[in-house]
């Protein structure tokens, strides 16, 4: 499946201009290193990404714009490869025109579903081991999906998320085991659960366990907030969950040298900032970071609540 995704991606490129423009312009994005609370952080200036990081996905904004994920409303020139998951469920694996990664794809439903990630977990660990050169990511409904009312995974190229590439120093170093093969990590700015496992199937049933409580504990009617990372290295699947309780932080919406144009989602959590204004890039500090994180991710009394 590698292969096949690596040729999409080359003839995209020579398809679609806009699509190979954008690619290009990874080539001159900046980026910049920085350390929250012991943990590693991007930030990276990335102009072409303003359309989602400013995206809006208030109901009334969705209902009157089309689904750019529907097959009937891309743009013709846009190709994909057919995946039927073991579940039964169908997808489409598309290149994403605006790319953070300098491989990244968008792995929509056929269906117009809405992004509720409930009964599909089994569908992204497939795909992590499937696309095993990439990580899946997902981003909640209010946790930065772009498109909120179509069912949507998304995937980059690994060696460029922190959280992934130090990951086995991170559990050395930084995390508590609380149960079998499932960690939160110490002392980060976002708190984190990682489930490490050779078992799938015990992955799914502790998600699955731990979505139903998630649900109870934050009252919702919908789906608890959350991003979720995934990957599969070594023999080992990783589930990297990051529960939320709020969709942006105050910055976004302050006004004058106050504001910054952050959307958090997967990738920010993740450990790359993903700033599409030069202003933010040039000012944003790991103590900024660390606000942002905390305003947005559960407290830790309520993680150890989902934890109990």
């Amino acid at each position: 499946m590698n292969s096949t995704v690596n040729t999409l991606l080359i003839e995209q490129c020579n398809e679609w201009p806009q699509c190979s423009e954008n690619y290009a312009a990874l080539k001159t994005v900046e980026v910049r290193d920085t350390e929250v609370d012991g943990y590693k952080f991007k930030v990276q200036f990335n102009p072409k990404r303003i359309q989602s990081s400013a995206a809006k996905v208030d109901p009334k904004s969705i209902q009157e714009r089309k689904c750019f994920l529907c097959e009937i409303n891309r743009p013709e020139v846009q190709r994909g490869i057919p995946f039927a998951s073991k579940l039964g469920n169908t997808y489409t694996i598309l290149v994403n025109p605006f790319p953070i990664f300098k491989k990244h794809l968008t792995i929509p439903s056929v269906a117009h579903t809405n992004q509720l990630i409930e009964g599909k977990i089994g569908d992204m660990l497939e795909l992590a081991r499937l696309l095993d050169d990439f990580l899946i990511f997902y981003n909640g409904p209010k946790c930065g999906a772009s498109a909120p009312d179509h069912f949507h995974f998304q995937a980059g190229n690994k060696g460029f998320l922190p959280i992934e590439m130090d990951i086995e120093a991170i559990l050395s170093a930084h995390s508590r085991q609380i149960e079998q093969d499932v960690y939160i990590l110490k002392n980060a700015p976002a708190n984190t659960i990682v489930y490490k496992s050779a078992n799938v199937d015990a992955i799914i049933c502790w998600f699955n366990q731990f979505y139903a409580k998630f649900k109870q504990i934050s009252n919702s009617e919908e789906e608890p907030m959350m991003n979720l990372l995934s990957w599969f290295q070594d023999d080992y699947y990783y589930l990297v969950v990051y529960p939320r309780k709020m969709h942006r932080p105050s910055q976004f919406f302050a006004g004058g040298e106050e504001n910054i144009l952050i959307s958090p989602a997967s990738i920010d959590l993740g450990g790359v900032f993903i700033t599409p204004l030069e202003k933010d890039f040039t000012k944003i500090t790991s103590a900024d970071i660390k606000d942002i994180l905390e305003q947005i991710t559960v407290t830790p009394d309520d993680l150890k609540k989902l934890i109990k």
